[in-house]
């Protein structure tokens, strides 16, 4: 009988030739803590008990994760990151909770941030753009332009457009 050798890291995480994925913990403690998704299309989600999931994304796709905490008085931290899943050869920021790493598009933190992003994927939507096709120039922008305690830039559908013909053209 011939022993076969043990199988690589990369087998075991799926085909050789699959690209790694992107995965994202999600969780859900009823009045405490919820972490999920505000926009994104994950390849497939795992459920690892009653109140975690992990979703999955593949390379380059670009997700919005929501993390709210509370205790007995309120709401003590709320947080919005627009994130873009990298390819093996990608640089990647280490971000809890996002293995092996992503690229930080947009941060918000705190309450006025969060509810001023989420106004803006509102009328993104409202457009009938999806917020994971807006150009990953805006989030950063938005980003930015919330740090820096600046007026918030509209996506329009003039911006969309020069957006998919730039890319068109690589």
């Amino acid at each position: 009988m011939v022993a076969l050798p043990p199988p690589s890291l990369a087998a075991l995480a799926g085909d050789a030739g699959d690209p790694p994925l992107t995965r994202v913990s999600l969780a859900y403690y009823a009045q405490r803590f919820k972490v999920y998704l505000r926009f994104g299309q994950p390849l497939r989600v795992a459920r690892i008990d009653r109140w975690r999931r992990v979703a999955m994304f593949a390379p380059r796709a670009v997700f919005a994760r929501v993390r709210w905490q509370a205790n007995a008085y309120g709401t003590v931290r709320w947080q919005l990151m627009v994130v873009q899943a990298c390819t093996a050869f990608d640089a990647a920021q280490r971000i809890g909770g996002i293995v092996p790493g992503a690229r930080l598009l947009l941060h918000a933190e705190g309450d006025a941030a969060v509810r001023a992003v989420l106004a803006q994927i509102d009328a993104i939507e409202a457009l009938g753009i999806a917020p994971t096709d807006a150009a990953p120039a805006y989030w950063r922008t938005l980003g930015n332009r919330l740090a820096a305690h600046l007026p918030l830039p509209a996506y329009t559908a003039e911006r969309h457009a020069a957006w998919l013909a730039g890319r068109a053209l690589r």
